[in-house]
């Protein structure tokens, strides 16, 4: 097979995108029975006649689900139908216990839609409209464990477990139309795509949207046509792409790959694929099917959903505000570098950072805190930095005293561990710990005077005029102090006695 590079296929392709994007809800019980959806619970504990097709087990949709996928379907500006239907889609799969999954076929609850995202081009930011063809709502399968074998797949596996817990978990399919006109940003379109549905999701409250726990997966369709051709290609499904980064790998190794197909006069097989993360590529999986492979039928044991008008109104005048339009806002409020605003969304400390700056802290001090220390302190301990005990109220309470010089920023580092282990409010992890900023000048003068008589060489150095050398004197005060000095008031005192204030 021919090697290309990105730029051969460009010249002569133009790609065609689709994207489906699997959301599973944050409810209490699934979608379907009242079994709980806590993730990480041991195999097969959450699982009862209905979510494991036991005979004579009715289904009963859950309310809240229906909620959730109304309020995801008008933050992506849809329209919600009036009535809608679930539908039989029948496949088999040794995780999926009924043989069939209860879904939506023709009659989805959300229609028409659209999603704007921007990204950077050589021209300068530009937007892309990605349009919503439907967001309907079904359930997930269980999972299975294919043990032995080098792929971890079902090929070559000695045997398999299977683990029902997934079974029956609200899931949402969000499916856009057609993506063409995206041009050689095709990858960097589908990864802003994605990443502007899980900020999205994120601000609605419906879905932890965690890829890697497989809350948010991706199915990215490619296909390639000649430029100026109206004419579509084959196309391949790249099946749960669980990263940002891996969408936008998957999406620009499909492109290559087709491209290298099409040019050696080979035709591109209609298929699902496998992303493989160490390598890049894709891996044949399946056959794709063809909608009446499913043979979808209506859902006999559910009735139609038909919300209320005047609910969906409140669901409407209740969306928060849109996360890009929030983003530039805060941005412009907190004159914010694009990097920095990037490292807040990626750490997910966006919103605490805002509570945090309306408890009165000065915003680039709440970003340093939360982005610097306290997330630190989450990735030592293995933990996202929501699971940690410390609240915006704590930081805003310790900005304050570094602000009040009552703590020093060594000393506010002490109150911040102290907090998050366990020791109570930085008022009683300063108490309990005795924290306090030496502001005695005496006490201090003293500490110079006995550093610079041990350290006589480096002083005169200081007095000579090589400053450099007054930080390691600097340093020795503040350990003489035990840290508990202010540094820049350490500093003064010090060129002030060698003669060089």
């Amino acid at each position: 097979m021919s090697a290309l590079t990105y730029d051969d296929v460009m010249a002569k392709y133009e790609p065609v995108l689709g994207l489906e994007v699997h959301v599973e809800l944050n409810t209490h019980s699934k979608m379907f029975c009242g079994c709980s959806t806590i993730f990480g619970a041991e195999p097969n504990t959450q699982t009862c006649p209905v979510c494991l097709a036991l005979p004579g087990a009715l289904p009963v949709v859950n309310e809240k689900a229906i909620e959730s996928t109304i309020l995801i379907g008008l933050a992506l500006n849809c329209s919600i139908a009036p009535f809608s239907r679930f539908a039989r889609k029948n496949y088999f799969y040794p995780d999926m216990p009924k043989n069939f999954q209860i879904s939506q076929y023709d009659e989805p609850i959300c229609v028409n839609g659209y999603v704007d995202v921007e990204i950077d081009t050589d021209e300068g930011p530009q937007s892309f409209r990605i349009e919503i063809e439907r967001v309907h709502m079904e359930e997930d399968t269980g999972k299975s464990l294919h043990v032995g074998g080098s792929t971890g797949r079902i090929h070559g596996a000695d045997y398999s477990l299977l683990d029902y817990n997934r079974a029956g978990i609200p899931l949402v399919e969000i499916v856009t139309k057609i993506v063409p006109g995206t041009g050689k940003y095709a990858p960097e379109v589908a990864k802003a795509y994605v990443a502007e549905l899980r900020d999205i999701l994120r601000s609605l409250g419906v879905s932890d949207v965690k890829m890697e726990q497989g809350s948010l997966r991706c199915d990215a369709n490619v296909s390639l046509r000649l430029i100026g051709s109206d004419v579509l290609g084959t196309r391949s499904e790249t099946k749960n792409v669980n990263s940002l980064r891996s969408v936008e790998r998957a999406v620009r190794g499909e492109m290559i790959r087709h491209a290298e197909l099409l040019n050696d006069g080979k035709k591109v097989k209609q298929e699902t694929r496998h992303f493989q993360e160490d390598t890049g590529l894709t891996r044949s999986g399946r056959s794709k099917e063809q909608a009446e492979d499913y043979r979808y039928f209506p859902e006999p044991d559910l009735v139609p959903v038909a919300p209320d008008a005047k609910w969906i109104e409140t669901l409407r005048a209740g969306l928060p505000e849109r996360p890009s339009l929030r983003r530039k806002r805060l941005q412009e409020q907190w004159s914010v570098p694009d990097k920095e605003m990037a490292a807040m969304i990626n750490a997910d400390v966006l919103n605490i950072v805002e509570e945090t700056v309306l408890l009165g802290a000065d915003p680039t001090k709440a970003r340093s805190w939360w982005l610097g220390e306290i997330s630190r302190l989450a990735n030592e301990k293995e933990v996202a930095i929501s699971e940690l005990a410390i609240t915006a109220n704590d930081v805003a309470e310790i900005v304050s005293l570094v602000a009040q010089g009552e703590l020093t920023d060594k000393l506010a580092r002490q109150v911040v561990e102290g907090v998050i282990a366990g020791e109570g409010s930085p008022a009683q992890v300063i108490a309990s710990r005795g924290i306090k900023v030496v502001n005695d000048d005496g006490a201090l003068m003293a500490a110079i005077e006995k550093v610079c008589s041990e350290q006589s060489e480096t002083a005169d150095k200081v007095r000579n005029g090589h400053l450099p050398a007054a930080g390691a004197l600097i340093g020795a005060v503040m350990k003489e102090t035990k840290g508990q000095a202010d540094a820049a008031r350490v500093r003064e005192l010090l060129l002030g006695h060698l003669g060089q204030a």
